[in-house]
């Protein structure tokens, strides 16, 4: 194939072009009647409040710092995830506490969080790896016998579904990032989605510099002149222009998961009778996914392995290089992580976004078998 298959890729038509034309031409760029109305069509989506931010990373910490989590408390969080989520804890103060993953969802596994506890330890973070939850319930179940505040990161979840529940329409606190490449973006952008009032008000002044009450002015186009400040804020809210790209995003959502969807399926028919090839099994009918993960069991040097591919047209990718390897967190596991450390080693994320073709998966899978089998008969 002459063109390169990407890993993934914002995936933009002329509807989103028209409706940053129309932000530009009405000259009022910032927070304004785009983002509340952006609002209130996620509001619909979740069933639930929902508020803006500029990323999903902003979300998780916003949220965090709402549930007046801070200096000196400690988060559970699997140490398989994009460094974000650790970032979001560790920008409040607090600690992140990394823990170990089911080997068969590669979400948290809240038996080894049970274990990281301690009486600093105020809230638990399940990571939706891949558009799936994993134990949902029993996650909840482990937080209120402790007491604890669970923000869930679902930045690879939306749209997802768990027992009949659309994921965010239920629980504590969901985190949704709507960067460019996730199930919808907004260019960048993010959002917190909850019942708790106080959550909701505290997420809305922080991102608006703490500037108390200040969301109902800009959604009038109007400026706080007069106002308090009784906590810390940060620049951190959504723009119109980010907002009209993720409302048109939002009204195409239903053919784009469906993409997704069957082109996971179709990666599973042709990938699941390879004996080096471990697909995870997921209901797609449920869950959207934002990636395609499989495992290389005998796994060759994945650096060849990836340049191969990539030299015949295939770009993959590696979610993710786990946390309590980095330098900056690399005190925050007492305990080992083997399944989490297993299960790295043998990762490859293969193409995964609605532009994608049958053709292209397929492509993709005929290759990986191919470079596979040079591999394991050199």
């Amino acid at each position: 194939m002459s063109s390169l298959i990407r890993l993934s890729k914002s995936c933009i038509a002329e509807p989103e072009k028209l409706a940053v034309m129309g932000v530009l031409d009405r000259e009022f760029l910032g927070m304004g009647a785009e983002v509340q109305r952006f609002e209130q069509m996620l509001t619909e989506f979740f069933g639930r409040s929902t508020v803006c931010v500029v990323n999903g990373t902003t979300a998780l910490q916003l949220a965090l710092q709402a549930c007046e989590i801070g200096p000196g408390d400690e988060v559970l969080v699997q140490s398989l995830t994009y460094v974000a989520s650790f970032q979001a804890i560790s920008a409040t103060g607090a600690r992140p506490v990394a823990c170990d993953i089911e080997n068969a969802t590669l979400t948290l596994d809240w038996r080894d969080a049970e274990k990281r506890l301690t009486t600093k330890t105020k809230a638990i973070m399940p990571v939706h790896y891949s558009g799936g939850v994993g134990a949902l319930n029993e996650m909840y179940a482990f937080a209120r016998k402790h007491g604890l505040r669970v923000i869930e990161d679902a930045a690879h979840a939306f749209g997802s579904v768990y027992q009949g529940q659309r994921v965010g329409g239920f629980g504590d606190v969901a985190c949704f990032s709507f960067d460019g490449i996730k199930n919808i973006t907004s260019g960048e952008g993010g959002c917190v989605v909850t019942d708790d009032p106080d959550v909701l008000r505290r997420v809305q002044d922080a991102r608006l510099l703490g500037v108390e009450k200040d969301t109902e002015k800009r959604y009038m186009g109007q400026r706080s002149w007069e106002f308090d400040v009784s906590a810390q804020g940060w620049r951190y809210h959504m723009s119109n222009m980010m907002a009209a790209i993720g409302m048109e995003q939002l009204k195409r959502f239903p053919e784009m998961a469906s993409k997704r969807q069957r082109l996971a399926n179709r990666y599973d028919e042709l990938l699941c009778d390879h004996q080096n090839i471990q697909i995870r099994t997921q209901d797609y009918s449920a869950i959207v996914p934002h990636i395609y993960v499989v495992r290389i069991k005998n796994m060759p040097n994945r650096k060849l392995l990836q340049q191969r591919l990539l030299d015949l047209g295939i770009q993959t990718g590696i979610h993710y290089q786990p946390n309590h390897v980095l330098s900056f967190y690399s005190e925050v596991n007492a305990l080992p992580l083997p399944i989490t450390d297993s299960a790295f080693s043998e990762l490859l994320s293969l193409p995964l976004h609605p532009d994608l073709t049958e053709d292209d998966v397929e492509f993709v899978c005929t290759t990986l078998k191919e470079v596979l089998c040079d591999f394991h008969t050199k």
